[in-house]
């Protein structure tokens, strides 16, 4: 089941949350390659971030998925969030960093 989690400095209130969750999962499910309904996202928004000494608007996702990470799938993952926290709540693509994790990758070295 992939999972991503948005973090965000900017207040959510007023914001239409139903579209980011709607093509955050469409656009994990279709570039991991996973259906829909095992999508989880987690939106959450007035966190307190600082970056780059500013509290601009910013983001921090992080995606775990088991397996379906590559690092083509790394660089698509990124630029289609990217492109919805900038669409759906001006977030500069510069004020964005993405954590993702393949859950099978660490089973793998765990069992070195």
């Amino acid at each position: 089941m992939p999972c991503v989690q948005i973090s965000t400095n900017v207040c959510l209130d007023g914001v239409d949350t139903d579209s980011i969750f709607d093509q955050a999962t469409k656009a994990i499910a279709r570039i991991i390659g996973r259906p829909e309904k095992f999508v989880m996202v987690i939106l959450k928004g007035s966190v307190a971030i600082s970056f780059e000494k500013t509290k601009e608007p910013a983001a921090f996702a992080e995606i775990i998925s088991m397996g379906g990470i590559t690092s083509e799938v790394k660089k698509k993952l990124i630029f289609e969030l990217g492109t919805t926290l900038l669409e759906k709540l001006s977030v500069p693509r510069t004020r964005f960093f993405v954590k993702v994790f393949d859950t099978t990758m660490a089973t793998k070295y765990a069992k070195l």
